[in-house]
């Protein structure tokens, strides 16, 4: 027993209203100050089940609060949990992953030993799969001959056979058509208190509770109308496998079974809309809307006047004719033909104008980083950057702008806000701007069911070029780049 100091566990939800309680959450204390105990119960052999009694008042609830999270070996068993009373864990010795309280709130999320996820996205579908190590071993040979320890060896060996495994099983179709993957990716995770993590690291797991995330990629097009993964794979121990089916809307559980070993998307989104790559055309001043057709009218009317003035009354009344229906004609035809023209007088875009124009083709760089293909995310770019450019734009993006999450994909970013312009000046040489920007970009992405977010600040030195009335990216190169969440 000692005294140690508190580690903060800062609460995203501190000082907002439980709107089922109606009460505050309690930010961290301002004493820092904790007493840490070990306690350690010795026993012989290896017990069945064990119980905990905290403090009870007389109607046997517990008299004071005790957060806790319990382990047996390295397998958490549950998360974080509140202890109100006496609870019963019942042990598995052979297999500490099926250890578990008799209270059903007393849990961990990932409580399944296999667990499987479909995603339906914007250019890509993915099948997904948290397999341990042990039941892998049970349908392939992954070469571990009986270790308790995965080496640092021998983790990319497995990896490797994980990936070629599920490449050929569990087949999936896209509107009725078999599909293969075009990339699978394989990781070694680890479930803590936050939820999953790829494991950077090459130290040694344990076998019995290491877990591998498998990736399967599906590019398409655009959103299918139903996608279909057949299961295949069951033993005596695994019969029930949590499944999800996930897209824009949200998360479609179900449980998959050997009498229903499909699960299956269909595609009831009402109001979905395909992100699309555009010219970012805005109007700020810049350009003029020539009518040609009144113009020509106009002059047409005004000639037809004019002749009529020298003319005999009879040609005379003719001519009028001509010059007031050409008048007529000119003001109801006044938004048809119209020609942007530039404007001679016009000065480079305020702050707020410029600040608009690099939000909308940020906007456009985030749905180019949806296309999963080199040769499509070029393709898309072009539309958003300068031709003699493209190739160093297209490094910077990917080096320091794409933001990438467990798992190896791209987060797609939700919302661009807090954009700020500094040194405004023009380029030289060719139309457009230079300056200095700020802004914060809100992303997320998901993976084995579990959804990443990002919130980060950006500061770059960008370079915009107005090209055939479109505004285009003509530099950018990011000096700053801060992970706020």
């Amino acid at each position: 027993m000692e005294a140690r100091l508190r580690k903060d566990r800062v609460s995203p939800f501190a000082g907002m209203v439980n709107p089922m309680t109606r009460q505050r959450v309690p930010e961290s204390p301002k004493d820092k100050r904790v007493l840490y105990a070990e306690l350690e119960y010795a026993f012989e052999g290896t017990p069945e089940r064990l119980t905990f009694i905290p403090p009870q008042d007389e109607s046997g609830v517990a008299a004071v609060t005790i957060g806790f999270i319990a382990y047996h070996k390295a397998v958490p068993i549950i998360d974080f949990r509140y202890l109100s009373g006496p609870a019963t864990v019942t042990l598995d010795w052979d297999d500490p992953w099926y250890t578990k309280f008799d209270n059903p709130n007393l849990k961990r999320h990932h409580k399944s030993a296999l667990m499987a996820f479909l995603y339906v996205e914007p250019r890509e579908v993915r099948h997904e799969v948290l397999i341990r190590v042990r039941d892998l071993q049970d349908w392939t040979d992954l070469g571990l001959n009986g270790k308790a320890m995965i080496e640092s060896a021998d983790q990319a060996r497995i990896k490797e056979r994980a990936r070629a495994f599920f490449a050929t099983r569990n087949p999936l179709q896209l509107d009725g058509a078999p599909a293969m993957p075009s990339s699978t990716r394989a990781e070694f995770l680890n479930i803590s208190l936050t939820g999953l993590q790829v494991i950077e690291d090459d130290a040694p797991l344990d076998a019995s509770t290491a877990i591998l995330g498998i990736i399967l990629s599906y590019p398409v097009r655009h959103l299918p109308q139903h996608v279909a993964v057949d299961w295949d794979l069951f033993n005596q121990r695994v019969q029930r496998i949590p499944a999800s089916a996930i897209d824009p809307a949200g998360p479609l559980p179900g449980i998959l079974e050997p009498d229903a070993p499909t699960l299956e998307w269909r595609n009831f989104l009402r109001n979905y809309k395909e992100p699309e790559v555009s010219p970012v055309v805005l109007d700020d001043g810049r350009s003029i809307g020539l009518p040609l057709l009144t113009v020509a009218l106009l002059v047409l009317a005004v000639g037809a006047a004019a002749i009529a003035f020298r003319s005999a009354s009879l040609s005379r009344r003719v001519w009028m004719a001509v010059g007031g229906a050409g008048a007529v004609a000119a003001v109801l035809l006044f938004r048809v033909a119209v020609v942007d023209v530039p404007n001679p007088f016009a000065g480079p875009p305020d702050e707020a104008t410029s600040a608009r124009i690099l939000s909308e083709v940020l906007a456009n760089v985030n749905h180019a980083y949806l296309e999963t293909d080199p040769a499509a995310l070029r393709q898309a770019l072009d539309v958003i950057v300068v031709d003699d450019a493209l190739g160093d734009v297209e490094a910077e993006l990917g080096r320091a702008l794409a933001i990438k999450v467990a798992g190896g994909g791209i987060a797609r970013v939700d919302t661009i806000e807090d954009m700020v312009l500094k040194e405004i000046s023009s380029l030289e040489g060719r139309p457009g701007l230079r300056f200095l920007a700020e802004w914060t970009a809100k992303a997320s992405a998901g993976h084995w069911g579990h959804a990443h977010r990002r919130t980060i600040r950006f500061r770059a030195l960008v370079e915009l070029v107005e090209q055939d009335g479109a505004w285009k990216l003509g530099g950018i190169t990011v000096v700053d780049a801060k992970q706020q969440s």
